[in-house]
């Protein structure tokens, strides 16, 4: 919840508008009245489970994954908390950006603060300390196979809260020690169960996963204005958008999607030139922007649920007076794995249908305009090449929305046998989310140049407006140019300003 111009966390409320406010826009962090009794309960818990000399939990009392039956006196519990760590931060490749990791910290702060992970009060506000004071760790971005949780990723977060690693602070690079000290935080001794709740859940997949879904809604609105435009350019018929056709398949993407369309057309003229039917690409523009967006929203509330859940194990839950450690499996990444396998294709099928309709734009015989929408073509080539690149773009999306969650190799000596690869999924859906808006920018542009050729006729007001947007900064294609430069600021234009004519949401 936002609490004046800070975002409270408390567990079980936070938002994936919230976390990009966080994590993006640096917004402050401050633990919950609420959550502070759970949390220092939890550890007390912990503490008597410790002290039961007739108890054996894992992580606790144990080592870890298949050296579980493997049990560690009280007296080297802290050099066993220390070793996970130290152990775990294994990770390779490039360092996620800050944004990412700043994400990866909220989200694990938030997770911890339901009261069932069994840490002190100190781990959860050393999470939120780094966060308002601006020590961000250095995370690679590759070594996690999303079951048990994202172990690699996290322990690298980890390992900078006892003053270890790497980190970032005021923009320099610098060890994990010199950030705390910079940033004013003091390093914490790990105890007990605090290093295995730490590096045991889903954050850092969920991260990715949680600006996905922004970018994702951002591209349904995009692909709105841009297959609006390219419809008016070809002068399309707005029949299929009649509320009516929708009402008898009433899906809830398709019944916004049409009734968007409507309104980004509203007010274009008429004329006794258009088509019966139309080609699937202007028709269906409602059914396939519509499952997307169904798709969108459906890993939304997946995201969602895993920002607020309790992912690490084992979890500390007190009934009747007694603590009880339950060993569980709520760090498999399966639903995120699953949920951005589908995120990728859903939104990979916007691109696939923009780039049929960039090529109707530039095939005159389809289109009724100047071959690749320019005047004296034949020694201009016009947009001929802008269409090839935004079928690269299409297919190297073909590629990546092969699923990663039907992938398994078995890990911890086969204890750990079925594993998620959310990691995976949730990264490669950030490659195909980058391609689907060049993709849209390329339509984009190409839309309002064919917009030159029709004449006096009158298009939609929103129409109208996002090629003025256009227009402030990409003159008319008069001439061949080199069209990397119009391409490159046509995308920016549309994800900054285009879609933000559209005021559906």
């Amino acid at each position: 919840m936002i609490c004046k111009d800070e975002v409270c966390i408390d567990g079980t409320s936070l938002t994936i508008d919230e976390v990009v406010l966080v994590a993006e826009k640096k917004w402050g962090v401050r633990l919950a009245d609420s959550a502070v009794p759970r949390i220092k309960a939890s550890w007390d818990a912990v503490l008597s489970i410790l002290n039961d000399d007739n108890t054996i939990a894992y992580g606790i009392k144990t080592g870890f994954g298949d050296l579980a039956s493997v049990i560690i006196p009280q007296t080297e519990n802290e050099k066993l908390q220390l070793n996970l760590i130290r152990s775990h931060a294994a990770g390779v490749g490039r360092p996620f950006p800050e944004k990412i990791v700043r994400a990866m910290l909220l989200l694990r702060a938030n997770s911890l603060s339901r009261g069932y992970s069994g840490v002190r009060l100190e781990v959860v506000q050393t999470l939120i300390d780094m966060l308002n004071k601006g020590a961000v760790p250095v995370v690679p971005e590759k070594g996690s196979v999303g079951a048990s949780g994202d172990l690699a990723p996290l322990a690298h977060i980890a390992l900078v809260m006892v003053g270890e690693g790497e980190a970032y602070y005021a923009g320099e690079r610098m060890s994990g020690g010199k950030a705390m000290e910079l940033a004013g935080i003091t390093p914490i001794k790990l105890k007990a169960k605090d290093g295995l709740a730490l590096i045991n859940g889903t954050q850092a997949m969920t991260a990715l996963a949680t600006f996905a879904i922004r970018d994702a809604r951002d591209i349904i609105r995009a692909a709105e204005i841009t297959a609006a435009m390219s419809f008016e350019a070809l002068n399309g018929n707005d029949s299929p958008f009649d509320p009516r056709v929708s009402e008898v398949r009433p899906h809830n993407g398709q019944i916004r999607v049409a009734e968007d369309m409507r309104n980004i057309l509203n007010g274009r003229s008429e004329s006794s030139e258009r088509k019966l039917q139309d080609a699937y690409t202007l028709r269906c523009i409602p059914q396939v922007l519509g499952a997307a967006l169904d798709a969108v929203e459906y890993t939304a509330g997946v995201v969602e649920t895993e920002i607020n859940s309790v992912t690490d194990n084992p979890l500390i839950f007190q009934e009747g007076g007694k603590a009880v450690s339950i060993s569980g499996g709520n760090f498999h990444g399966e639903p995120i794995a699953l949920a951005m396998d589908i995120l990728a294709i859903a939104i990979h099928e916007v691109s696939s249908m923009a780039e049929r309709r960039i090529a109707r734009l530039i095939d005159h015989n389809l289109s009724g305009l100047p071959p690749f929408l320019t005047e004296d073509s034949g020694l201009n080539s016009g947009y001929m090449i802008a269409q090839y690149v935004a079928a690269a773009l299409v297919s190297e999306n073909k590629i990546l929305c092969h699923p990663a969650s039907v992938d398994s190799i078995p890990t911890s000596a086969n204890q750990e046998d079925h594993v998620s690869m959310g990691m995976n999924a949730a990264a490669k859906v950030g490659r195909v989310i980058d391609n689907v808006f060049k993709v849209l920018g390329i339509e984009y542009l190409l839309s309002a140049q064919a917009l030159e050729f029709i004449g006096e006729r009158r298009v939609g007001e929103m129409v109208e407006k996002a090629y003025e947007i256009l227009r402030e900064e990409i003159p008319p294609l008069k001439g061949d140019r080199p069209p990397y430069p119009d391409i490159e600021k046509s995308e920016k234009i549309l994800r900054e300003r285009a879609i933000k004519i559209c005021t559906k949401s």
